[in-house]
């Protein structure tokens, strides 16, 4: 379809579209989901309606599209692989970590604590209320007159703060979990 006119940039569209069953049912073979067939095709079809300069001068459109799909397949799979994978591996994660005693447990939350008074006042209240106190977003929303989504946005910020000065005043123990609280005191 690369540099084709409009009207046969619409027949080879229309091609395609009247080609959608067997498309369909090829992924389906590939995939063993008509859900996931769908999604696969339709993302394909998006794919060559905004661009359709994308198909190769000189080759049959069909064949193409159909190579097209068997690499979406083979990409979505891969996808999910990794995905569970990196699921498996924060699972194993999880069951061997342990948690720091009392004492571990003080430090870093006074030292965190220190931190969170040199963020602006508006953060380090936030803060505060949803990860000390433990109030809902929601709840924090109300008390202070906001919308839940501008409070959210609030706290995500506020945590995007906080870590900055976590990584500025520990350095690359903040990043390893490092619990020793001797790094470069706080501000």
């Amino acid at each position: 379809m690369a540099s084709q006119s409009p009207a046969e940039t619409t027949t080879s569209l229309e091609a395609l579209i009247e080609n959608h069953r067997a498309f369909l049912r090829y992924l389906e073979r590939k995939v063993g989901d008509g859900a996931l067939a769908e999604d696969i095709l339709q993302d394909a079809f998006a794919r060559v309606v905004a661009r359709p300069d994308t198909v190769p001068e000189g080759e049959g459109l069909v064949p193409w599209f159909y190579r097209l799909l068997r690499n979406a397949a083979i990409d979505r799979f891969r996808r999910a692989g990794t995905a569970s994978r990196a699921l498996e591996a924060f699972a194993r994660e999880l069951e061997t970590q342990t948690e720091p005693g009392d004492e571990a447990r003080g430090e870093i939350c006074a030292c965190v604590s220190r931190l969170a008074t040199t963020l602006k006042p508006d953060y380090a209240e936030a803060l505060q209320a949803v990860e000390v106190e433990g109030a809902p977003v929601k709840a924090y929303a109300e008390r202070k007159g906001l919308k839940a989504g501008n409070a959210a946005v609030r706290v995500f910020r506020a945590r995007e703060a906080l870590k900055r000065r976590v990584l500025e005043s520990c350095g690359v123990c903040a990043t390893h979990g490092c619990v020793d609280c001797t790094c470069r005191a706080a501000v």
